[in-house]
């Protein structure tokens, strides 16, 4: 296979576009916004990502090209992968008239050609959605014969808005979900062609894959709300300390790790609506997900935990910084931030708060408006404050030192949500708390 389209350049999408690109594929991208083709074209990324505009950079014209055109993409190319949102409903489904857009217009192209064509759904969906509604819709439409004129499979992508392009250039493992045998070949040869050494691939029917990607995401998401759980039982056990404690637990083999580090809740588009989604599925079919249940109402509690921590070392006076309002860094993405459900619970309770992010501003607004003020810089945002809270690991926020601080009588207090600061860079004044630290000593209220 020498073409591949991808349909829908959006935070992963136009990612994958490039990897493909950059790897030797003929790619030709589409997407239903005219702004987003036009900013491809002329190699400009609308929605930042570590690495993408150097990458995009390096390709040729001829090798990444885009349209509003899905059909003639499709027609003009070997295979067609589908990276379109799957926004969640009021039950935590997935909706997928997004994808049958793409579909309809998928199968217009499918309809003008002889040779077969594979079609791959790299958006999150539900167990039975590819097999059972997506291929029936393409058959349908294109007059086509699934498994002859074409094929279809599951793969997902494994990967962290921040760090896209890491995540698709050396994955982990690769999650094919195949209609049929041929179709699972077809992208293994593909994948082959993208990684000089295939990873591990896991190949299974769609459902199962499907399935597959929920359950990966939810143990993840497990992992997160333990560690914080240990965190919470540390801060309040003398001579405990969750650092150690869970570098402990990490070493066992069975466990490993990976997420496995007190902060703040997990956020972002992927990790809260997955869990969701599996507790919604397993309900459709009779069955109870109560430990995903747990790992969700646990994550619900960070944000208004942490709030009441702060609340208490200012007695409800003064002003909170908060740096960082993006769900994690290297983002512009608030979608289910921690940072900015801080501070809608700090405003709520009548407390002055400023924030600062250094790309995220603009999303935050859209949702905190003038419930807070936002400051220019992380300079800014920390001298004026009395407490301040750091909710995002911005690499940038490792550069606080004493000077930013106010200076009171009290002394200022620093919730170091992520343990990015050394505590060497502050004088003895300054009192900082970090995740799983003993709370007796952690949160004095101020004078």
């Amino acid at each position: 296979m020498q073409g591949c389209s991808v349909i829908g350049l959006g935070k992963l999408g136009l990612p994958l576009a490039a990897v493909l690109a950059s790897s030797g594929f003929n790619v030709i991208g589409s997407d239903v916004s005219q702004r987003v083709v036009d900013a491809v074209r002329s190699r400009r990324v609308i929605s930042p990502e570590p690495g993408l505009s150097e990458l995009l950079s390096t390709i040729d014209q001829s090798m990444l090209t885009a349209t509003t055109d899905i059909a003639d993409a499709v027609e003009r190319t070997d295979a067609t992968f589908v990276i379109v949102p799957t926004p969640s409903d009021l039950d935590h489904r997935f909706s997928l008239r997004f994808i049958e857009d793409a579909c309809h217009e998928i199968a217009r192209g499918l309809a003008r050609k002889s040779a077969y064509h594979l079609v791959v759904i790299t958006s999150t969906v539900l167990p039975g959605s590819t097999a059972g509604i997506i291929a029936p819709l393409l058959a349908a439409e294109s007059g086509k014969r699934l498994g002859t004129d074409f094929g279809i499979c599951y793969s997902p992508e494994f990967i962290a808005l921040g760090n896209a392009l890491a995540g698709m250039q050396h994955p982990d493992f690769l999650l094919v979900g195949e209609c049929d045998e041929q179709s699972g070949e077809n992208l293994v040869d593909i994948y082959s062609r993208l990684y000089k050494a295939l990873p591990p691939v896991a190949r299974m029917s769609c459902e199962s894959a499907e399935l597959a990607k929920l359950a990966v995401n939810t143990f993840v998401t497990t992992k997160i709300s333990y560690a914080n759980m240990i965190a919470a039982v540390c801060e309040r056990l003398p001579g405990t300390e969750a650092q150690d404690v869970l570098r402990a637990v990490g070493m066992d083999p069975r466990i490993g790790t990976g997420y496995l580090k007190p902060g703040l809740g997990y956020g972002g588009p992927c990790f809260p609506r997955d869990n969701l989604a599996l507790i919604a599925t397993a309900a459709s079919v009779g069955c109870e997900m109560p430990l995903a249940r747990a790992t969700h109402d646990f994550n619900e509690l960070q944000a208004p935990r942490l709030a009441e921590k702060v609340l208490s070392a200012t007695g409800g006076r003064g002003t909170v910084g908060i740096l960082g309002l993006a769900y994690k860094p290297n983002t512009e993405v608030t979608e289910c931030s921690q940072g900015v459900e801080i501070a809608q619970h700090l405003a709520a309770r009548g407390v002055h708060v400023r924030v600062y992010d250094p790309v995220a501003g603009q999303n935050a607004f859209a949702v905190l408006g003038d419930s807070v003020e936002f400051a220019e810089s992380m300079h800014d945002c920390a001298r004026s404050a009395d407490v301040v809270v750091i909710a995002t690991a911005w690499d940038e926020f490792k550069g606080l030192s004493q000077d930013d601080l106010k200076q009171s009588l009290s002394g200022p207090f620093i919730f170091d949500c992520w343990d990015v600061l050394q505590p060497g860079r502050f004088a003895p004044s300054v009192r900082r708390w970090t995740p799983g630290s003993p709370e007796s000593a952690a949160v004095p209220q101020l004078g």
